[in-house]
């Protein structure tokens, strides 16, 4: 079923995260100095995902020229869903030849301070790390035939690297919900952690 992002309030500070990466090491909100960062919560398993993935991997290439960091958060239960893996996000990330870090979120604790709902869901900060975007990529999902060419973050970015708020409405994400473990929600804990 799909979801839309929650639409997590405009000026919102970037939660803290230290996430080991697929590659080895791990990384950190610290990580990036650039003046804008973008965060994005992938899965390797979704058909929202796989329509963009590969333009998400050439738009962050291009926009990292001009000052854009973008990191990638699988925060999905892998017990039930082992195409979200570490081997297959890594797979993921030669296939769509992804240039930016890649982090596993194991604890969903990430996606629930992001306020994360589905892949992909994207966040967008300026130089000060307060939310300035959050919205979908550009138009293209698996049921039409929209151009994949994010547009809509490539706008974004624009603003935001010349200062600018980026003008509302935004359009909400659209994708697969994350896959939550026992007990979570894309709110958080409904139950004890035990």
């Amino acid at each position: 079923m799909a979801l839309a992002s929650f639409m997590v309030p405009i000026g919102t500070p970037a939660p803290e995260f230290t996430l080991p990466a697929v590659d080895g090491g791990e990384v950190s909100l610290d990580s990036f100095k650039e003046p804008a960062l973008l965060v994005v919560f992938l899965s390797n398993h979704c058909p929202y995902v796989r329509k963009i993935e590969t333009e998400l991997g050439i738009v962050a290439a291009e926009l990292a020229e001009r000052g854009l960091a973008t990191v990638a958060i699988c925060s999905n239960d892998t017990v039930n869903y082992p195409d979200d893996d570490a081997a297959h996000l890594r797979d993921q990330v030669r296939r769509a030849g992804f240039g930016f870090p890649y982090l596993i979120d194991e604890s969903q604790e990430v996606a629930c301070a992001y306020q994360a709902a589905c892949t992909p869901d994207l966040f967008l900060y300026d130089s000060e790390r307060r939310l300035a975007y959050r919205g979908r990529f550009d138009a293209a999902t698996p049921g039409n035939d929209e151009p994949v060419d994010g547009s809509s973050l490539r706008q974004a970015v624009d603003f935001v690297l010349a200062g600018q708020p980026v003008p509302e409405p935004h359009t909400p994400s659209v994708g697969c919900g994350i896959k939550w473990k026992h007990g979570r929600t894309p709110g958080g804990w409904v139950t004890p952690r035990s």
